[in-house]
């Protein structure tokens, strides 16, 4: 496939109203929803894109009802111990932004074993967006900025965008190239709002429980007909 993101990110919506839509419980939607992402997870590896950034916790989330929120958490402790071996079989490395110290104690521990048994992978990095939500990023990297001009070791004249770009989660990954969201909904949802400056949107009413293999690659594929301009002009324009 030609012209492939190197870093694609994924807003996963829509677990509930599939749930709803069939009359099962919310969260049987989440559930079918982690086969989606361990599909699409194997379609990026085996294409070769680098990076795979999934939303899939943000702060907001922590307001859903108790039992929600700790099925959920549970889910993701048995998906990361069930694919653990998957993931190092396929050369695929597991990273994570967000508030990870909010998580529970046991959720944070396979989250940062799972980190440590993939760290020396060097295929897919999958980034998992974990208590997560651009605002709090943003004024996270604002209060260390601030922390180091107090200290005398930055001179606010210099601050530049790469200053803030080195303070924020994603440092050591580049920003997405596409940005998928399923269910239809046309909005960021606080998440990535420095990275996405020029990345591309792909909105698709496919719910995340129904999202497979072939609604990624019609992603892709779309994406490899566009032109990106990054604020210029195409030299047809001319």
């Amino acid at each position: 496939m030609a012209a492939l993101p190197m870093h694609v990110a994924i807003i996963m919506d829509g677990n509930g109203r599939w749930a709803k839509k069939r009359h099962l419980p919310r969260i049987e939607g989440h559930k079918a929803g982690a086969q989606s992402a361990k599909e699409i997870v194997k379609a990026a590896a085996e294409l070769g894109i680098k990076y795979l950034t999934l939303f899939a916790f943000s702060t907001e989330n922590w307001n859903r009802p108790k039992t929600e929120v700790d099925t959920l958490m549970q889910y993701l402790e048995h998906y990361l111990r069930s694919e653990s071996d998957e993931l190092l079989k396929n050369n695929i490395r597991l990273a994570v932004i967000g508030q990870i110290d909010r998580l529970p104690e046991s959720t944070r521990q396979v989250v940062l074993e799972t980190i440590e048994r993939t760290k020396s992978n060097t295929g897919l990095t999958v980034i998992l967006a974990l208590s997560y939500s651009g605002r709090w990023e943003i004024t996270e990297a604002v209060r260390e900025i601030a922390a180091r001009v107090k200290a005398g070791e930055l001179d606010p004249t210099q601050i530049t965008e790469e200053t803030i770009k080195k303070h924020l989660q994603t440092s050591e990954w580049p920003d997405p190239d596409l940005l998928i969201r399923t269910s239809g909904e046309m909005r960021i949802s606080n998440f990535f709002l420095w990275q996405i400056s020029y990345t591309e949107l792909y909105v698709t009413p496919v719910l995340w429980p129904d999202f497979r293999r072939e609604h990624f690659f019609a992603a892709l594929e779309d994406f490899a007909r566009r032109e990106r301009r990054f604020g210029t002009v195409s030299e047809n324009d001319y």
